[in-house]
């Protein structure tokens, strides 16, 4: 049996070390799927039910390993379906390739069937993009490809056309008239150094040593470096505001948190940016800029791998360009360890208070169910290491509010791009990564519905995922974003009849409960996270509960008013739902 050119491709992925691609077959990749097939013993493959999701599930491959993650799509359509995974990559800064077929070389340029120059469309989106013309150019490109996935955090394509794909392997058709010859490489990423110049950080030393209200901001770059964020934060006497990506940097019950910021954050850490005179930004390209000090008001001190981020966000007055981890090390031993806590001892009250509030809000007596309550159940009652994956939405505010980090937990979303229906196919590739883990993907039902047959691949795959809908039978988020500008919800509620999830669930052959009352919440969660395969508890709550910001601002509030003048049509069940919340807060 001959040996053809897509061999070359998949024995070089091996050598990289990936073992797992996601993907949907098609015509244009025959030739691909028989290297794979030739080479199943050293690669598997995970076919998926939407491309979509196969780009979501490289992207959560190599979040949660580090390591490069792997899509493969058709021609055409195939391709074209992997483009939102694949921008979630790029945004959130992690190596990913994708691999698409294209049409045989000799029918390029006549307007053939699918024919989508795919190079061109991933132009914007991939750090490295190459068509494959010459199975001589075979496993370079490969080693290419990768090495600029790992080097600039982000998406690499190869297209490859189909005749190529089951050429002969080592084929050269054409005569070389130039001076070189294809270039023989190698299957090996060298990671450029984290440790940052001495004179920087002394400077950053300096200007953190000076600190009277100091804050730090951490995020997703700073999930290797707990230990060093802890000390540094221990030495400073600073309150550790997190991004949501970088939830699980610190554990949620530490005494130097005050949790997230923005709309999904705390109203201590939006007092904190306030006050503080020092910001120490570590690990966070954090957008939104308008929950950051003012200018002029705080010197930035921002420690980032990437020197075009480096005082991307706010004028930064030390940037450092270094890993998180090494970077904090470095500095350490350059701080006075602050004798004064009283900065942060205000901030530890401060969260007493916001997290008694935020129990108040997890009530079991309410109907319909609360949404807060629904999610603190889950969190009692997953593991210590339980891996959370979230959707884009109102369930991302619950999640940022009731899912607590301890242990060795670990959080996951769609943090820059912020798509919906992420959260399922996350959690499938990081059960696939860790077989012996509990992974849970929290999900809201719009998005849920757009990629629900990717439940069908885990119970195929065999994979005890857990999946919690959070079912208002609305996109709750863009509801209330509606409000917040001055205007009336329109167009964002399903009609009846609403959706059963559950009913699907168990047709796929996996484990489905349908919860409408506060009573069932324990039992029905208890039993999916004990059940021995996929699960799913589609749970009603109440579709008028806000995800109110941490603090509410002046025209914030004049704009939700105005929407209640202008003719909001479920003004009544949203004012008696913020009158419970505000009555509940002050009875706990």
């Amino acid at each position: 049996m001959a040996r053809i050119a897509s061999e070359d491709l998949i024995e070089r992925l091996a050598e990289w070390g990936v073992d797992t691609v996601f993907g949907l077959p098609g015509d244009g990749i025959n030739g691909i799927m028989e290297g794979l097939r030739r080479h199943r013993d050293r690669v598997r493959f995970v076919l998926v039910h939407h491309e979509e999701a196969a780009a979501f599930m490289a992207t959560a491959y190599a979040k949660a390993t580090g390591r490069i993650g792997v899509c493969l799509a058709t021609s055409g359509p195939g391709g074209i379906h992997l483009l939102n995974g694949l921008y979630d990559a790029k945004l959130d800064h992690v190596p990913v390739l994708a691999i698409t077929g294209m049409q045989e070389t000799s029918v390029l340029g006549t307007g053939y069937q699918q024919e989508v120059h795919l190079d061109k469309l991933f132009a914007d989106v991939a750090e490295y993009n190459m068509m494959i013309t010459n199975p001589g150019q075979l496993p370079s490109l490969v080693d290419l490809a990768i090495r600029t996935a790992y080097a600039r955090r982000g998406v690499a394509h190869l297209t490859l056309p189909n005749d190529l794909q089951v050429a002969e392997a080592d084929a050269d058709p054409y005569q070389h008239v130039g001076l070189a010859r294809p270039p023989q490489t190698a299957p090996v990423y060298l990671q450029p150094p984290g440790i940052p110049r001495q004179e920087d950080i002394e400077w950053a030393a300096e200007v953190l040593n000076q600190a009277e209200r100091p804050a730090m901001l951490v995020g997703q770059g700073a999930l290797h470096a707990r230990r060093e964020v802890l000390a540094v934060a221990e030495a400073l006497g600073a309150p550790v505001v997190k991004t949501l990506p970088g939830k699980a940097v610190v554990p949620d019950d530490s005494p130097f948190t005050t949790g997230g910021i923005g709309l999904l954050g705390t109203r201590p850490s939006e007092e904190l940016m306030d006050e503080a005179d020092v910001l120490f930004m570590v690990g966070t390209n954090f957008p939104y800029s308008k929950y950051l000090p003012e200018p002029g008001k705080a010197r930035v001190v921002q420690f980032e791998a990437d020197p075009v981020r480096a005082g991307a966000r706010v004028a930064t007055d030390v940037p450092v360009v270094c890993d998180a981890r090494e970077g904090l090390a470095a500095l350490l031993p350059l701080l006075t360890p602050r004798q004064d806590n009283a900065h942060l001892a205000k901030y530890q009250q401060m969260m007493e208070k916001w997290g008694s509030d935020m129990r108040a809000l997890e009530n079991p007596d309410r109907d319909p169910i609360a949404p807060q309550y629904a999610v603190s159940v889950l969190d009692d009652l997953a593991t210590d290491d339980a891996i959370l994956t979230c959707d884009s939405g109102t369930i991302a505010t619950w999640a940022a509010r009731h899912w607590t980090i301890r242990g060795a937990r670990e959080f996951y979303l769609s943090g820059t791009l912020a798509s919906m229906a992420n959260g399922l196919p996350y959690a499938i590739a990081m059960q696939h990564a860790y077989p012996d883990r509990q992974v849970i993907a929290y999900v809201g039902d719009g998005g849920f519905s757009m990629l629900m047959a990717e439940f069908l691949t885990a119970v195929q795959h065999r994979l005890p995922v857990k999946v919690i809908i959070n079912n208002n039978n609305s996109l709750g988020q863009i509801l209330w974003e509606q409000m917040v500008l001055g205007y009336p919800e329109h167009g964002v509620r399903y009609a009846a009849p609403e959706a059963d999830f559950s009913a699907w669930a168990r047709s796929c052959g996996g484990f489905g409960a349908k919860v409408g009352k506060a009573v069932d919440v324990v039992p029905a969660i208890r039993e999916a996270l004990a059940h021995d395969g996929p699960a799913l508890v589609d749970i009603d709550v109440n579709p008028n509960e806000p995800p109110m910001p941490g603090k509410v601002s002046y025209d914030q509030a004049k704009n939700f008013a105005q929407a209640f003048l202008k003719g909001q049509p479920h003004r009544a069940a949203i004012a008696s739902t913020l009158f419970k919340d505000r009555i509940q807060k002050l009875g706990d």
